[in-house]
């Protein structure tokens, strides 16, 4: 982290300067068996083409809400560092017909429907793989992000003071969840630089989304984030921790 990082793409950015290629996130699906390692520059690269697809596309501009309907995902980081990118206000969980877009995963796609502006789909299948019949009334995120630019600037500037992050009912600005993740970064034992941080814990809290993105980005460390860590018994937990070089952990 600089001292100017004032949002998480600010955090983005400066992680992307100080080290591109060391890993940033690396994701379990317990239910699938899938793992995925993102370094800094190919998560930074996701990040890019999201909020290419949102400021282009989607056309959704700095203000505008962006209901998150995703669990724990490498995927939902990816789309909140993109609506950081744009200055849009993340809403994890939202309420889809209060918001301007709605990302849906597969099993809330009928709630989703409530949205009355643009409707994206995640298939969330292993390798970020594209539904089979893209679902009615939404475009498919795999079929649309691919081909959108690899470098992203903002048509107005991001405001680090306007509301960036809705969770659990509460609001935080873009400059409140980089102060809030630094500060609490100690408490998750995160150190700084090479810091490692196991989290299986969901999205849906502003505990899950710290441990599980924005502290470990904030020291310049790493997160292994895990969806349904709830189905590997303690021997399986102990050897993730020890292949992954593990620091620390939440779940």
């Amino acid at each position: 982290m600089n001292a100017t990082d004032r949002t998480p793409a600010d955090l983005l950015r400066s992680a992307l300067a100080a080290d591109a290629g060391r890993p940033l996130v690396t994701f379990y699906d317990d239910a699938t068996g899938e793992r995925v390692e993102l370094s800094v520059a190919t998560f930074a690269n996701w990040v890019a083409k999201t909020a290419n697809l949102l400021q282009g596309d989607l056309s959704v501009e700095p203000g505008d809400r962006v209901a998150l309907l995703l669990p724990a995902h490498w995927q939902t980081a990816v789309w909140l560092l993109a609506c950081s990118s744009v200055g849009a206000v993340a809403d994890m969980a939202g309420d889809p017909a209060a918001a301007d877009v709605v990302v849906s995963g597969p099993d809330t796609l009928e709630a989703a429907r409530a949205c009355r502006g643009e409707r994206v789909a995640l298939a969330l299948r292993p390798l970020g793989g594209r539904f089979p019949r893209t679902p009615d009334g939404f475009v498919d995120y795999a079929v649309e992000a691919p081909s959108q630019g690899d470098r992203f600037t903002p048509f107005a500037p991001v405001d680090p003071e306007d509301p960036a992050l809705i969770v659990a009912g509460a609001e935080f600005s873009g400059a409140e969840v980089v102060e809030r993740a630094l500060s609490e970064a100690p408490s998750l034992d995160l150190t700084g630089p090479g810091s490692r941080l196991l989290s299986g814990l969901p999205y849906d809290t502003w505990d899950g989304l710290s441990a599980g993105l924005y502290a470990p980005l904030a020291v310049g460390g790493s997160v292994v984030l895990c969806r349904n860590l709830d189905r590997l018994d303690g021997e399986s937990l102990a050897k993730r921790i020890e292949s992954e070089r593990v620091t620390a952990s939440r779940h």
